[in-house]
């Protein structure tokens, strides 16, 4: 969790979604500061965002094999991947109860999304976030297979390709030196503002969206 207090713009004992889809497009995320991610939850925007750009992931040789050892699924267990993203096990964790009902919510709109990553019938590994025209916000990822959670990412983008071809963005929040080597990289606020709202609205891209921003065309594949 980043440490930096001047990226907060706001707190709030509550979430509901129309409030996290507002902050979204406003370029904000939620994140509890209390034990856990317990409340009250800070509006956080970074001076520096974390972003995977088109053609900037990166695939080794190694996680290229695993990627085809693995099945994948979309939004088939969206409950599973949000309860084990907040496994509080887990170092630094940070999804709370009122996190994982807000976003199921989401999910039950059309707005939250998961991508599965299965090996022998068993969960091995997904990540979750909210989908807005061709921008996806990445909130977490989990793995219980090795490249579990990479694979994952893997699996995004090539929906995202499918759809929107070279024009689409996935926010990370931070980067991190793990995201990194998947090819993540910053934005100061000031340049990841105008490519977050044109993702959402369709500015520039191949598809013109209406002045609504849509739902992201999740499929399984």
């Amino acid at each position: 969790m980043a440490e930096d207090l001047s990226e907060i713009r706001a707190l709030t004992a509550r979430l509901d979604p129309a409030q996290v889809l507002s902050a979204y497009r406003a370029g904000l995320f939620p994140m509890g500061l209390g034990e856990q991610g317990a409340p009250p939850y800070a509006w956080w925007a970074p001076e520096y965002r974390g972003v995977l750009l088109p053609g900037r992931l990166k695939v080794s040789a190694s996680l290229a094999r695993s990627v085809r050892r693995f099945d994948y699924t979309v939004d088939r267990a969206f409950g599973e991947v949000i309860r084990a993203c907040a496994d509080p096990s887990r170092e630094g964790g940070w999804i709370d109860a009122g996190i994982i009902d807000v976003y199921t919510r989401l999910h039950e709109q059309g707005w939250a999304h998961s991508v599965e990553v299965w090996h022998e019938g068993r969960l091995a590994g997904g990540l979750y976030g909210i989908g807005m025209g061709s921008f996806f916000a990445g909130e977490s990822m989990f793995h219980r297979a090795r490249d579990a959670s990479k694979a994952a990412l893997v699996e995004l983008v090539r929906i995202l390709e499918a759809q929107f071809g070279n024009i689409w963005l996935i926010d990370t929040q931070w980067s991190t030196p793990h995201l990194a080597s998947l090819g993540v990289s910053e934005l100061h606020r000031w340049d990841y503002l105008p490519r977050m709202h044109a993702a959402i609205t369709g500015t520039g891209s191949r598809n013109s969206h209406n002045r609504h921003t849509p739902q992201m065309n999740f499929y399984a594949p």
